[in-house]
């Protein structure tokens, strides 16, 4: 009975994504072309916010936890945080709305997916291609720069894919180093996602019922350490900890 009800509900949940995507695909162009980057952003949210509500259809419920209150909005802030599913985004989209929240990605995420990529594309992200390290990495030096005159934030997931089994992945540094380098007034927050790679245990279908994920904000580092790998260890470690708890 519950293998049935998990199929139905699926169907439902990705019935519901899949308008939800197209729709705003169309949404996100009206608002951008016709009203500029705030209306795009407003839009971007929406979507997000109504992805959260869809997913109560297959009874999932995400909880925010933070061990201080976080920087103002206006300020350079750098998320970083592990990465175990799609799912991971648009709680912390909504979340942190007001951080005018930017993602380095990957290039092959810019084409393909209604909405999303069209986000990333035209929503002040960066595609990079992970093939050409040298390549990327200026290209985040550059990106750095922009969020800093901008005061922009960013979201990162320096493990460079999703974990399948929640496990925390080994942290890819030098892009994250060269983003910390290059937005010397940031401060930076550690965010760690638990249970979020439920939703893959099956390939995605049918989505498990009643995954409760849990996604942590913790102490605000500043970034004005000498010693960026310090820096970043403690990051790392931080999340870790948490994760594997």
């Amino acid at each position: 009975m519950k293998t049935i009800l998990s199929y139905s509900l699926s169907v439902l949940y990705y019935l519901c994504f899949g308008i939800l995507l197209f729709s705003f695909q169309i949404i996100q162009w009206f608002c951008l072309n016709m009203f500029g980057y705030y209306a795009h952003k407003k839009s971007v949210d929406i979507l997000n916010y109504l992805i959260l509500l869809s997913l109560s259809i297959i009874k999932t419920r995400i909880f925010f936890e933070a061990e201080s209150n976080l920087p103002p909005p206006g300020k350079n802030v750098i998320f970083i945080a592990n990465h175990q599913s799609t799912y991971d985004i648009p709680p912390l989209i909504w979340k942190l709305r007001n951080y005018h929240m930017k993602f380095v990605s990957k290039k092959e995420l810019g084409r393909g997916i209604p909405s999303i990529s069209y986000n990333l594309r035209n929503g002040g992200s960066i595609l990079i291609d992970r093939e050409k390290p040298k390549e990327a990495i200026n290209s985040i030096k550059n990106f750095g720069k922009f969020l800093s005159k901008k005061n922009f934030s960013v979201l990162i997931f320096p493990e460079g894919t999703r974990s399948k089994n929640g496990k925390v992945k080994k942290f890819h540094r030098s892009g994250l180093k060269t983003l910390i380098k290059n937005i010397p007034g940031a401060i930076i927050v550690p965010i760690s996602i638990k249970n979020s790679w439920k939703f893959s245990s099956q390939n995605y279908f049918p989505m498990p019922l009643g995954v409760k994920i849990i996604i942590r904000f913790h102490n605000s580092l500043s970034n004005n350490m000498k010693n960026f790998e310090s820096l970043i260890d403690k990051v790392e470690a931080t999340i870790h900890k948490q994760v594997m708890s």
